[in-house]
């Protein structure tokens, strides 16, 4: 690698960027707006207010968005989902699963999923 793309890489790592551009095309992908643009604005402008008022990266998916998301999941009403199937829902949020500990037969409730997102 060059010193231009380390350079590069150094920027994208220190100003989180790669993670923020994955919750931004996953929460397109899931709310899919009829006007993207805008809805990305609004979405960073919330980010700004956070960032100005408590330094912490917003909720973008609010209560109701993560039960739908779950009832999605979870097809036939069982009350869990499987801990593959949380896993993939991290993943496609743009969410680290790097921390995330299941084992296989684990079963995942809403309130699990909830905090876990």
């Amino acid at each position: 690698a060059t010193a231009s793309e380390e350079e590069s890489r150094q920027y994208l790592q220190q100003h989180r960027l790669p993670e923020l551009l994955q919750r931004l095309a996953a929460l397109l992908l899931y709310h899919r707006p009829e006007n993207p643009r805008e809805f990305l604005i609004q979405a960073l402008e919330q980010v700004q207010a956070a960032r100005r008022a408590e330094g912490q990266f917003p909720q973008l998916l609010d209560e109701s968005n993560l039960g739908a998301m779950f009832s999605l999941l979870d097809v036939l009403g069982l009350g869990h989902i499987s801990a593959a199937q949380h896993t993939e829902a991290l993943k496609t949020l743009g969410l680290s699963t790097e921390d995330v500990e299941l084992a296989d037969d684990e079963k995942i409730t809403l309130e699990v999923f909830k905090e876990e997102v």
